[in-house]
């Protein structure tokens, strides 16, 4: 299927305040990417707005930056609701939910990003939220408590998660849409990178936005820092974003050509330089390289092991046997341990 570009819920006008100081996309035609995603949420968006229902609560899930806030924000921009925007560690106390809740105006949405983190009590008030728009509070202490029970307005909870697995079975279940977001592949990072270039000022050529686009990890955050950063050298140095520039811009950040920062040359040449390729505990490599586990599991080791340069096995983390040769030539010998 394909969009109905003549539909006004799908482009909404454009503002020059807009143009000049906000390059976030607001409508589904700005968003780049995601495109079988964003068809079934213009979907459901419209088929929500023709009804005058709010949205079926929605669960959007996948690694970090690749744009779930923003489609939230896509989503109650078309259809011209409110959004409240939190996270799951800020909602500390019931009370702190109830309060975002009874704000909600009829079809606003409340987004919660790191909705996995939200403390069990904390959820529990959800789940009659989500099912009957209503919450039960305690009000007292002892003997002379009571619960009262506080209608809400109609509302969608759009949840975003990097760890969909950490996510309790009954949140879960009360999510009517559960989509996940997919990394980029580069030519729709050009894309990205060419459209915030135009918003920034930056001119870059076709050729530059790929070469940004292939160090960008698959991830639109990282290509829009990239831009920013870009713009910085070129305007600093009074220099044209010229292939070479943006060559010198590259290794000005300490990113190769494929997106690989001197973290990840570190991993992999403690790998093969201490352990011939491994397998080694990740919390070996963690005190080697000089960084914290946890960090080398949700910064690093995804993207290593989408290029095929990283592997878990029973035993530990592994240069996988085909690639050592290769790793070898490339990294060894390019930083120092």
């Amino acid at each position: 299927m394909s969009f109905d570009e003549n539909n006004p819920l799908f482009l909404v006008p454009e503002t020059p305040e807009d143009k000049q100081f906000d390059f976030h996309p607001k409508t589904f035609e700005q968003y780049l990417g995601q495109k079988e995603l964003k068809e079934k949420l213009y979907v459901y968006t419209t088929a929500a707005l023709m009804r005058n229902e709010p949205l079926d609560h929605l669960l959007l899930f996948g690694p970090p930056g690749l744009g779930k806030t923003t489609l939230a924000q896509i989503m109650a921009h078309v259809m011209n609701t409110g959004i409240k925007i939190c996270s799951g560690p800020m909602l500390e106390r019931t009370g702190d939910v109830v309060a975002l809740l009874t704000a909600l105006g009829p079809r606003d949405i409340l987004f919660i990003d790191e909705i996995h983190r939200i403390p069990t009590a904390v959820e529990e008030v959800l789940y009659s939220a989500m099912e009957h728009f209503r919450v039960d509070v305690i009000i007292g202490q002892g003997a002379g408590a009571q619960s009262i029970n506080i209608p809400l307005s109609p509302f969608t909870l759009i949840g975003a998660t990097t760890k969909a697995g950490m996510l309790s079975a009954p949140l879960r279940s009360r999510f009517g849409i559960i989509e996940r977001l997919e990394f980029y592949q580069d030519e729709e990072l050009q894309a990205i990178i060419l459209q915030s270039a135009e918003f920034l000022g930056l001119d870059l050529s076709a050729h530059a936005a790929t070469t940004l686009a292939k160090a960008a990890r698959g991830t639109p955050r990282i290509a829009k820092r990239i831009v920013r950063r870009i713009r910085d050298f070129t305007q600093v140095l009074h220099k044209q974003p010229t292939d070479d520039v943006i060559q010198q811009g590259l290794a000005f950040l300490s990113i190769d050509e494929e997106g690989l920062t001197p973290v990840d040359h570190m991993i992999l040449k403690v790998l093969v330089k201490n352990f011939n390729g491994g397998p080694a505990g990740i919390e070996t490599i963690a005190s080697l390289v000089g960084e914290d586990s946890e960090t080398l599991e949700e910064a690093y080791e995804p993207f290593l092991m989408r290029k095929g340069y990283l592997e878990k096995t029973s035993r530990g983390r592994q240069i996988p046997p085909n690639k050592i040769a290769y790793i070898k030539g490339k990294f060894l010998g390019q930083l120092s341990l």
